[in-house]
């Protein structure tokens, strides 16, 4: 159930624009932080999921990345 309410709100929050909308800014990401988060869950589970995402956001936050980097989830 918490699984099915995690990924129900990422996918609002991504139907709804995602960052570019909400934030007025663009992942340095590919794929974006809420898919990669999004893609976590569905592998390894909410708690281990939410802990890779957040992981991801703290690197997203460099404002001079020029290129998008491709960071894939994973394999463990």
């Amino acid at each position: 159930m918490l699984r099915r309410i995690a990924l129900s709100m990422i996918e609002r929050y991504q139907r709804g624009g995602g960052s570019r909308h909400y934030f007025n800014l663009e992942c340095n990401f590919e794929p974006t932080c809420s898919e990669y988060t999004r893609q976590a869950i569905e592998r390894y589970g909410v708690y281990k999921g939410v802990v890779l995402g957040m992981k991801r956001i703290r690197r997203c936050s460099e404002p001079d990345c020029i290129h998008k980097v491709h960071d894939p989830v994973p394999d463990e």
